[in-house]
């Protein structure tokens, strides 16, 4: 008969400070992941994500400002983050979440914050660019499509915030950032607006939902 892996305390807090969640959601993770930290992990996400699909439909009022500019001042973002409560705006983890975001903001200068966001001509145009290359290549027509609707998902990463690999992990999209975020605040929380300067430029980089 198979006896359960033992989760000692201390494997708990690891997973604790890496995470960020929950002690008791820490050591379920870590007894359904047979003590595997990364599968823990894993776990994690997924109920993150779980969460964070019950929760989207609920008014976010809420929320702060975060900023960050960059090291010799040529770069700046404010985001502003909307989440349900002032209680749960005002805690560490949610203000520690928006200065994250507007940092990967500046590192990665996403031009769109969603998918809904980016417009039917830009996406006509993209979609043209990548089939005529993929063309090119004498493959057939269904192999074509493939390699478009491939390079259109490559370009939802490189220029949606959601979609884009988070710079300080990027096994982890900045869209699954929040949703982890959400399951261990139980609130709903979504970026609204962002603004990039960076000097020189004629312009800036404004988004919002």
């Amino acid at each position: 008969m198979a006896t359960e892996t033992p989760i000692s305390a201390q494997l708990v807090k690891e997973l604790r400070e890496r995470t960020g969640a929950p002690w008791g959601d820490c050591k379920v993770a870590l007894t359904e992941s047979k003590g595997d930290l990364a599968g823990a992990e894993v776990f994690l996400r997924k109920k993150g994500l779980a969460t964070a699909k019950k929760r989207a439909g609920r008014a976010t009022l809420e929320g702060l400002i975060g900023s960050y500019i960059h090291a010799g001042g040529k770069i700046g973002v404010l985001v502003e983050l909307n989440c349900e409560s002032d209680f749960v705006a005002r805690t560490d983890e949610f203000q520690h979440l928006a200065h994250d975001i507007a940092m990967h903001i500046a590192a990665s200068d996403p031009r769109f914050l969603s998918k809904e966001e980016v417009t039917p001509e830009i996406l006509a145009k993209e979609r043209e660019i990548y089939k005529a290359q993929a063309a090119a290549t004498g493959k057939p027509e269904k192999v074509i499509e493939k390699i478009v609707d491939g390079k259109m998902e490559k370009f939802y990463e490189e220029v949606c915030l959601l979609e884009q690999h988070f710079v300080k992990d990027p096994g982890q999209t900045v869209g699954q950032i929040i949703a982890s975020a959400i399951g261990k605040l139980g609130e709903n929380i979504n970026v609204r607006r962002f603004v990039r300067f960076k000097v020189g430029d004629t312009g800036t980089t404004e988004k919002s939902e």
